[in-house]
């Protein structure tokens, strides 16, 4: 069981389009905003792990044409992102947006996200704690998963209002920048290795 916590952690905590998002909505909007995106986003996830749990994401994966809407879809949105992000020079720059997004654009965005369907397939058809059980293992796994989800998530979204609040210098923006766009664009290289596989 521990096992399976520290790989949720460590997982959850790595940059992705959720986590990068949460940053950028509390960046741009507050702490309100935020959480109704996180809000979206937990609803998405979850509905990610229920699908993974379930078999249907495996269905509707199976089918070839599904599953190259999906990846291109994604992938492109996250190429997208990561050149935003990369290219916004000397601003920190997570997501721009005229008004906030809510609780259907966190929906959506796990929806599509293929860190979601990666992390929730490795831990629910991996880290056996309970083989004599699989529904006790699978309510534990998900009340685990949830209880780290939500806090890293929110930290997430502090660390974009403490950003925005920061005076930080030019270099140190674009620095935040890079590093940024170098996680999505990591997300999106294995993203591209799974599907190839």
């Amino acid at each position: 069981m521990l096992t399976f916590a520290a790989a949720v952690f460590f997982l959850i905590i790595t940059p992705g389009p959720g986590v990068l998002s949460t940053a950028g909505v509390g960046s741009a909007f507050g702490a309100r905003a935020g959480s109704r995106y996180v809000a979206g986003l937990w609803i998405g996830n979850n509905a990610v792990a229920l699908a993974v749990i379930s078999g249907l994401a495996a269905v509707v994966l199976a089918a070839p044409v599904v599953r190259n809407i999906l990846f291109a879809a994604s992938t492109a949105y996250l190429l997208y992102l990561a050149l935003r992000i990369a290219a916004a020079g000397s601003r920190i720059a997570f997501i721009e947006a005229r008004s906030a997004p809510g609780i259907w654009n966190g929906i959506a965005l796990q929806a599509i996200n293929p860190k979601a369907y990666a992390v929730n397939t490795a831990l629910f058809s991996g880290f056996s704690f309970l083989p004599e059980s699989l529904a006790a293992e699978t309510m534990l796994k998900l009340l685990i998963f949830n209880a780290i989800w939500i806090p890293i998530h929110f930290l997430w979204l502090y660390l974009g209002i403490r950003l925005h609040a920061l005076n930080l210098s030019p270099g140190s923006h674009r620095a935040i920048n890079i590093a940024m766009s170098l996680s999505m664009l990591a997300v999106v290289a294995l993203a591209v290795l799974a599907f190839l596989r």
